[in-house]
């Protein structure tokens, strides 16, 4: 009986261990793949769209689902459900489909274009989009210099981010430090070296440009160039330590 009673045990033992490995192997069958993981920290109640054209609701978690209505960039996103993880991929920018409510309809968004930062305003300055932010994100830094000579005077600003996401940096940069809106978040997949055009500069402008550094399809370095009669400036966007550090250099001539 005890050697009955013992195969018995086993065999249940063995047909649940191989019931649970099936099920395992099915989920991660039908699961999107996955391209990396979203740093752990503390899920936002809400978030704001990035996307310079808006972002669109959708009525299911897919780019393919209906789209319900288009939330304009700087709109305040109520989180209902995070992913947690990244599913896809989109204009090389990492994400998943967040479940989110908007003008008290839900839905499901990119959070690829959502970012914990708020954006600036129309024409807002540096210096106090930095001190507004610094109440929630005690880690932001600002900082001015002048320098250059008389006839040719310089003025620096530098704005540190305490984030990683090049993309999140990108769209502040080009909100608060005039780069245009032509320009769509560099894919970090390219070659090492890329300089891109603007297409609809005014007239009058010599050089608008965005210049792209990568190292094995992982960028290193932004900066977009603009040149006029008596005036340019040079924006530059890198990845420190502290977090991304957002430089704008002007000079007058």
């Amino acid at each position: 009986m005890k050697t009955v009673a013992f195969s018995i045990l086993a065999l249940a033992g063995f047909t649940f261990l191989f019931s649970c490995k099936n099920d395992a192997k099915t989920n991660e069958e039908t699961q999107t793949v996955v391209t990396d993981s979203i740093p752990t920290e503390t899920a936002p109640d809400a978030l704001y769209v990035t996307a310079v054209s808006g972002l669109t609701l959708r009525e299911f978690p897919n780019l393919q689902s209906a789209k319900l209505t288009v939330m304009p960039l700087g709109t305040k996103v109520k989180i209902v459900n995070a992913e947690g993880k990244t599913t896809m991929n989109v204009g090389g920018i990492d994400g998943a489909m967040d479940e989110v409510e908007f003008n008290n309809q839900k839905g499901f968004a990119f959070n690829g274009f959502l970012s914990k930062f708020f954006p600036p305003g129309e024409d807002a300055s540096a210096k106090l989009y930095a001190e507004e932010l610094r109440k929630d994100f005690p880690k932001v830094s600002y900082s001015e210099a002048t320098g250059g000579t008389a006839s040719k005077p310089t003025k620096t600003e530098t704005l540190i981010l305490p984030t990683n996401k090049w993309h999140e940096a990108f769209f502040t940069a080009q909100q608060l430090f005039d780069i245009p809106r032509q320009f769509a978040f560099p894919n970090p997949k390219g070659a090492n070296s890329e300089t891109q055009q603007n297409n609809d500069k005014k007239k009058g402008d010599f050089i608008s440009e965005l210049q792209i550094s990568r190292n094995e399809n992982v960028l290193q370095k932004i900066v977009y160039f603009y040149k006029t009669t008596g005036f340019g400036y040079t924006v530059t966007i890198t990845e420190e330590a502290e977090g991304m550090k957002l430089e704008k250099v002007e000079v007058a001539d």
